[in-house]
């Protein structure tokens, strides 16, 4: 779903939302998606909830708040008493409009987009108050949401409960959200949505993980990467007074060893690159069925075209490309295929390939690779 993008941002460039809003205060572009409300009908999204390859949630307000996670049965969430709220996250990888709708927002870099969740709600169905740590904007889609938003220092939250509700909300805003409306909220602004009849909501969240998540990420990515030489050796090893003693001789000894593990900004780029374009835990990729050989899908691309998958995150930095989570081979910059690599990336999508006419098939045997492993497609 393509959306005029000054009209998306209520008039404003990009660079202008980037410079006073982003990250800083919220924005309500009223009108800002017209026809959204068509994208997704209530029924659709409930039958995303019932397959064992999306991650969805149920939460009620019957009897005190209640978690339940997917998937479910379409008839029991319809038999639920009232009001109850149903999540479905990632709809941009089984909807192909959702991820064309993400996608409206490229002015933010891929590396910082997590997915598009959507939430149906029956009268008076909401979440609670509760903040997030990640940048979302918030576009209404069939039915209405009154919003109350602010931005507060005390983020208590109420303990026992399975869902994060605040202690003590108090907005400072009060929001009625239409169809084709967006709110766009910053990290850790307290907020508390509210159905007013059924409604649909669609959050485009982008990730802002913490500093302490970024270091367990990066060891374990040292773990995979580091080669140490050498062996703890104490061959002048004398007697201790205190056999229970770690001696500063073995100390000094394994500090010296653990010198080896070093890194440096190559090794964050790659590290960034292949963390970032990691896709969720539960994608699986399908291969074709029956795949084209190296010399048909040359001439296929060529002619066609090709796309990546939905579920697909390529990713680049400088001469270096990051491929659903690994390096992926990449041609030097002044290789025909280069800029090509560049445009998939950035549009998810290339025209025909005419501009490959000067590369060999073997120049394109990384696409073909990925063609055969699921991750992109022909065009069609």
């Amino acid at each position: 779903m393509k959306l005029e993008l000054t009209r998306l941002l209520g008039g404003m460039t990009p660079e202008k939302f980037l410079a006073d809003y982003w990250q800083k205060k919220p924005l309500l572009v009223r009108g800002a998606a017209p026809g959204i409300e068509h994208l997704l009908t209530r029924d659709a999204l409930l039958q995303l909830a019932t397959r064992d390859d999306m991650e969805s949630r149920f939460v009620s307000q019957t009897g005190g708040w209640q978690l339940r996670h997917g998937p479910f049965s379409a008839h029991s969430l319809k038999r639920s008493a009232k009001p109850w709220t149903v999540l479905v996250q990632s709809v941009n990888l089984a909807l192909e409009a959702g991820d064309a709708l993400q996608r409206n927002f490229d002015f933010i870099p891929y590396a910082r987009l997590d997915d598009l969740m959507v939430s149906y709600a029956t009268d008076g169905g909401g979440v609670g108050p509760h903040f997030d740590s990640y940048d979302v904007f918030l576009l209404q889609g069939m039915g209405r949401r009154r919003w109350r938003i602010g931005k507060q220092k005390d983020q208590t939250l109420i303990e026992g409960l399975p869902v994060r509700i605040l202690k003590d909300f108090r907005p400072t805003q009060d929001l009625l959200l239409e169809p084709g409306d967006l709110l766009y909220l910053p990290p850790e602004w307290a907020h508390d949505g509210t159905a007013e009849g059924e409604c649909m909501t669609l959050s485009v969240g982008f990730r802002a993980p913490p500093a302490q998540e970024l270091a367990e990420q990066f060891l374990m990515f040292l773990q995979d990467h580091i080669c140490l030489q050498g062996r703890y050796a104490d061959p002048d090893l004398k007697r201790q007074k205190h056999p229970a003693e770690i001696g500063a001789a073995m100390i000094d000894q394994v500090t010296e060893l653990l010198t080896g593990v070093r890194w440096n900004r190559q090794t964050i780029r790659d590290f960034l690159g292949a963390s970032l374009s990691e896709p969720k835990s539960h994608v699986i990729f399908e291969s074709p069925s029956q795949p084209l050989s190296l010399a048909k899908f040359s001439m296929q691309a060529r002619k066609r075209g090709i796309r990546l998958d939905a579920r697909t995150q390529l990713l680049f930095s400088g001469k270096h490309f990051y491929l659903n989570g690994e390096k992926w081979p990449a041609p030097p910059p002044a290789a025909p295929l280069f800029p090509l690599l560049r445009m998939l990336a950035d549009r998810r999508c290339t025209p025909v390939l005419a501009d490959f006419d000067a590369a060999t098939d073997a120049a394109l045997s990384p696409l073909h690779k990925a063609y055969c492993d699921g991750f992109l497609h022909l065009q069609q």
